[in-house]
């Protein structure tokens, strides 16, 4: 989620991040700051410290307060040692300076989420599946596995998630976020499909349905 009041330059971060395959949310004030980081997880949010209604950092106590595990990058022009050493103080993962490029936004967020995700290593394993996060690949028994960006995603997401029951909905947002449109029948094409090339490498089925709940990724 990028918490931004800047419309130019929240919406330039989205286009440059979505060209890297993130799904991105856009929060413009502190009151939809707010109810975005308390109603849903986020891999990582880029805060901003000045914000219409509030500070960014009453987002980030909010986060804290609640034991929300999300990423949490603080950008802000107030470049001063002080708004830094409070925001890592609070629990901010990162702190970058207004202005920046937004490579160096992208990779700092990717290393956020890979140090929070996948214990800091680029390689993530479920048994014969091996998925390279940076180069947005995965494979079975050293063999490329031919996914669409979708599919990558939600592969990626289930080994994440591995053991843990995750609902229709989290799925659907974690794949569209706020262009889902509140249909989610989608979800159910884009398993299926993962499941068949999954099955024809020579896997097992991993993805579980449990009933009224969702799905887990688990060996049994």
């Amino acid at each position: 989620m990028i918490i931004e009041d800047e419309k130019a330059l929240s919406e330039s971060i989205a286009a440059y991040l979505k060209g890297e395959d993130y799904v991105c949310e856009i929060a413009a004030d502190f009151k939809t700051a707010l109810y975005k980081a308390e109603s849903f997880d986020y891999d990582c949010i880029i805060l901003d410290i000045t914000l219409p209604g509030g500070s960014g950092l009453d987002v980030l106590k909010a986060l804290k307060a609640d034991n929300k595990m999300d990423g949490v990058l603080i950008i802000s022009a107030k470049n001063s040692i002080e708004d830094k050493v409070t925001g890592l103080k609070l629990g901010a993962d990162d702190y970058l300076p207004k202005p920046f490029h937004l490579s160096e936004l992208s990779a700092r967020v990717a290393a956020i989420i890979r140090r929070r995700n996948f214990s800091g290593s680029n390689i993530l394993k479920f048994n014969t599946i091996e998925l390279d996060t940076l180069a947005k690949l995965a494979t079975v028994d050293g063999r490329a596995l031919e996914l669409t960006k979708k599919e990558y995603v939600l592969l990626l997401y289930f080994i994440s998630n591995k053991g843990r029951v995750i609902s229709k909905n989290a799925i659907a947002e974690h794949l569209w976020g706020d262009e889902m449109d509140g249909n989610i029948d989608f979800i159910y094409t884009h398993i299926k499909n993962l499941r068949r090339k999954l099955h024809d490498a020579g896997n097992v089925d991993y993805i579980k349905s449990v009933y009224g709940m969702g799905y887990k990724f688990a060996d049994s």
